[in-house]
């Protein structure tokens, strides 16, 4: 009987060997996967490029804790953002669907949520894989950037807030970061509205004049009110382009935890410590697991709030510094994990939402990113540069150390990742876009599930990439390409970001094609002349297109008007509307 129990023993041990090696997994990869359900934590860049990170190449800015991940995991080389501007990408990212089969688009310009007090936001029918893993019994958190809306009806309905899409805490901007939070720095939407309402001023001020002087002469008759309504209106213009700065800072730059506000508007200067502790007290209250969190950096979009020890380091300005100092908040959030204990049992992902922005220059300094070889940048709906993104996943004793990637891959491949992994099922009620990555990852698959990925600006199909996986190609065709601006230039200089449509951008008849595989840089167009199989490629990406049209719903575009327009209702105030004011972060 002894000897029976033994035999039995060394058979499963070989049994489980077997398997493990015919599915090149490790050992311990086996039993981590068999076992306790991983902690999540996913760490997201705001508008950093590519070519910024040391593992992609850049060696003057320093990255050793995004490197030291790469070195320890596997690293994406050809992961692809949904969009190539903040709303719409984090969407998709959040859903594992391209942003329109939600609504989070536009058709108007209207790229991204312009305010805080607007009622577009992610739709509450729509399903985060934080909804998922919270039913599942995972602790879910959010810290820092959402923009992804708030209210829908009333200043504390909460339609759209992190809580209602399956966040058990949100700590952050419920915004996002931007030039105006910093009084001075470069503008979004401050100096394009004062000049709107300096406009207002004049016009109406002449119309005052014009009319006063008609009465004094007599030669316009009728009463003095309309030159009181319009002098009155000259007077409210002007008023309100002077504190037009300060009302922004206080509508959208502030910090809540849950449904409290904690600052209105944020002291930008302790923000990154206040994000740091916010995280290590989220992984310590749930150190027993399983948990996700979502880190939503606020580095590295502009007015690039960096803090004095890390002002002057690098050779890049102020924008190599901000990077340095996200690479270091990295570093600390992982130092977090190992004091823990947790670095065995978390899988961890490093990300940015899309390419860096070119066009982000103030003075003679440039305060965007690099996007190393790629062409364009954020904004640029199609061209490499805006949606070819970092994608680092390290699980220590489960995913191979070192190894690289070459598959296209996306965004949307963590939903059906981390929801399986999880042990959640992915929704069988709608499409998702989303691939499950850990095929990939443990290397026992070849090749992305993915063949086809459509490349959106706004509500507009602009690029389409198809990959050939018998000949090892990846085609992409553009059917729209934003026209740079001045002549010559590699981005729409003076335009703040690229258009979508209208008179700026150039339709392709026949549309441009690249083999990314020889020419990831995009600089050599192919012809029916240059390339033999120029037809039969187009023909497959047409026909993709059109399948992938075909499950197209429409829905309510959240992001064009009237739901991203501000409305005075929906502005969250922790004081009495407008004098929104109050620092409980100050409290004891």
């Amino acid at each position: 009987m002894l000897h029976l129990e033994h035999s039995c023993l060394f058979f499963r041990s070989w049994l489980a060997l077997t398997v493990s090696v015919l599915l090149d997994l490790k050992p311990s990869a086996c039993r981590s996967l068999s076992g306790s359900r991983p902690n999540i934590l996913l760490l997201m860049a705001d508008d950093l490029g590519i070519g910024d990170v040391g593992c992609y190449g850049n060696d003057t800015i320093r990255t050793p804790n995004v490197d030291r991940l790469a070195a320890d995991g596997v690293m994406l080389t050809q992961h692809i953002a949904a969009a190539s501007v903040c709303t719409p990408s984090r969407a998709a990212f959040l859903t594992g669907r391209y942003p329109l089969r939600s609504g989070m688009v536009s058709s108007n310009g209207y790229r991204v949520l312009q305010w805080t007090g607007v009622s577009g936001g992610l739709p509450p029918n729509e399903t985060t894989f934080a909804k998922i893993l919270k039913d599942k019994g995972y602790a879910t958190g959010l810290i820092g950037k959402w923009h992804l809306g708030l209210n829908c009806e009333s200043s504390d309905d909460y339609c759209h807030h992190p809580l209602s899409h399956g966040f058990d805490h949100f700590y952050g901007m419920p915004f996002s970061m931007m030039g105006d939070c910093e009084p001075g720095a470069m503008s979004e939407k401050r100096a394009g509205l004062e000049h709107k309402l300096n406009v207002c001023s004049h016009v109406m001020a002449l119309a005052a004049f014009t009319l006063t002087a008609g009465k004094l002469t007599r030669l316009v008759a009728g009463s003095w009110t309309l030159v009181i309504c319009s002098a009155t209106v000259a007077l409210l213009c002007l008023t309100t382009s002077y504190f037009m700065g300060a009302l922004i800072v206080h509508a959208d730059c502030f910090l809540m935890r849950n449904h409290a506000i904690t600052e209105q508007p944020m002291s930008l200067q302790r923000t990154t410590a206040l994000m740091l502790k916010e995280v290590s007290s989220f992984v310590k209250r749930n150190k027993q697991g399983p948990f996700l969190l979502f880190v939503s950096f606020l580095h590295v979009h502009t007015p690039l709030i960096t803090t004095e020890n890390f002002r002057g380091r690098s050779p890049h300005g102020l924008y190599g510094d901000n990077t340095e100092e996200m690479d270091w908040m990295v570093g600390q959030i992982l130092d977090t994990l190992d004091t823990e204990g947790l670095t065995n049992s978390t899988l961890v992902y490093f990300t940015s939402d899309h390419g860096g922005s070119l066009e982000a220059q103030f003075g003679n300094n440039q305060y965007g990113g690099w996007n190393g070889i790629y062409k364009g940048g954020k904004g640029m709906g199609g061209w490499e540069g805006g949606i070819r993104v970092p994608g680092i996943l390290r699980w220590p004793g489960v995913l191979p150390a070192g190894r690289l990637i070459h598959e296209p891959t996306s965004l949307m491949d963590v939903f059906p990742t981390v929801v399986q992994l999880g042990g959640g099922q992915v929704p069988h009620d709608r499409v998702i876009d989303g691939r499950d990555l850990l095929p990939l990852l443990l290397g026992t698959a070849q090749h992305s599930e993915h063949e086809f990925l459509m490349h959106y600006c706004e509500s507009f199909l602009h690029a389409a990439r198809w990959h050939q996986r018998n000949r090892g190609a990846v085609w992409k065709v553009h059917y729209v390409t934003p026209m740079f601006h001045p002549d010559g230039a590699s981005a729409c200089y003076g335009r703040g970001v690229c258009p979508c449509f209208g008179d700026k951008v150039a339709h392709h008849d026949p549309p441009l094609l690249f083999d990314l595989s020889r020419d990831p840089s995009e600089a050599h167009a192919l012809t029916p002349d240059t390339e033999s199989s120029f037809h039969q490629v187009m023909e497959r990406i047409t026909k993709a297109v059109e399948d992938h049209r075909r499950t197209l719903s429409p829905v309510p575009l959240k992001l064009d008007m009237p739901d991203n327009i501000w409305k005075p209702w929906l502005q969250p105030c922790c004081g009495r509307f407008p004098l929104c004011w109050c620092d409980r972060e100050a409290d004891p």
